[in-house]
Parts: structure tokens; C-alpha cells; sequence
């Protein structure tokens, strides 16, 4: 039997919830802490995110769950790349960039015409591929999260 090297994206359900906080907690535990907003969202995927308007996205490699990535509604036309995680054993796979690519494109398609994002400047790989994909440093408002130092925004055209 061969092994299927194509990543897929998939849209969130309910039966993959779980993905997204283990993700996202490894993630964040390893580079950071987990914030009390963290906790309240990862454990709430579908009323954090999904029943507020937002969406949130998986990447699917060799029938494993390996990355996410959610779109927070903030109102019709700007939403927060948020939640973005990929394990550690898929690094350098391209994982990151086809979730960005996807978001972006689900952005184009449903008029979404701002995305921002919250990051943090030691994460230099992550910021490189913000970069890379239009996202501009605007100024950052004190106290979203701890963690972040820097806030990037992109306009979808």
C-alpha cells in the first residue's frame, strides 16, 4: 500500500475538535504559556469560533491531523488568522503555507476584505511566511495577548 504525500485541507467537524487544542497547547507550551483565552477557545472550538462566524481549517497528511488554523470572524469583512499550529513532526513539509494559502482564498471567496493576525517576532520562520504571503506590520494594540509583539495585517483583493 503506498503512503498518500499530499496534504489535504479540511474544514473543521465536530469529531475533530480535539485537533485543534492539542495543536495549538503543544505549540503554545513549548514557545510560550497557555493564556486563560487560549484555554476558553481551544476547548470551545465550535462556539469560540465556528458559531460566531468563524472557521477553522486542518491539515490532513498521510491520514493525520498534522496543522490548523481558524479564521476568527471579527465583523462581515475582518477576520483574525488565529489558532495556527502545525506538530513538530510535520515541520518543513509545507503544512503552514498551504493552510495560509487556503485561508486567504476562503477570504477572497467570501469578501473578507482584511486579515490581521497576532504574532510574535522569535517565531522568525512564522513571520517569513507572513511576509512572504502580503501581511505588512501594522501597530499593536497593549494586551490582546501576552505572547504577542507584533501585529501584521493583510488586504485581500
Amino acid at each position: 500500500m503506498t503512503k498518500n504525500n499530499t496534504i489535504y485541507i479540511i474544514p473543521f467537524s465536530p469529531d475533530l475538535k480535539e485537533h485543534i487544542k492539542t495543536l495549538n497547547i503543544a505549540w503554545l507550551e513549548k514557545y510560550f504559556k497557555v493564556e486563560e483565552k487560549d484555554h476558553l477557545t481551544l476547548s470551545n472550538p465550535q462556539e469560540e469560533i465556528i458559531d460566531k462566524g468563524g472557521m477553522i481549517f486542518y491539515a490532513k497528511y498521510n491520514d493525520e491531523i498534522l496543522g490548523t488554523a481558524s479564521l476568527m470572524k471579527v465583523n462581515d469583512s475582518t477576520f483574525e488568522l488565529s489558532k495556527m499550529a502545525v506538530s513538530d513532526k510535520a515541520q518543513g513539509l509545507g503544512i503552514g503555507n498551504k493552510l495560509l494559502e487556503h485561508c486567504i482564498n476562503v477570504a477572497k471567496e467570501n469578501n473578507i476584505q482584511t486579515l490581521f493576525l497576532y504574532s510574535n517576532t522569535i517565531l522568525l520562520p512564522a513571520i517569513h511566511l507572513y511576509r512572504k504571503f502580503g501581511f505588512y506590520e501594522i501597530p499593536l494594540e497593549k494586551g490582546v495577548y501576552a505572547r504577542a509583539d507584533i501585529k501584521m495585517e493583510k488586504k485581500i483583493s
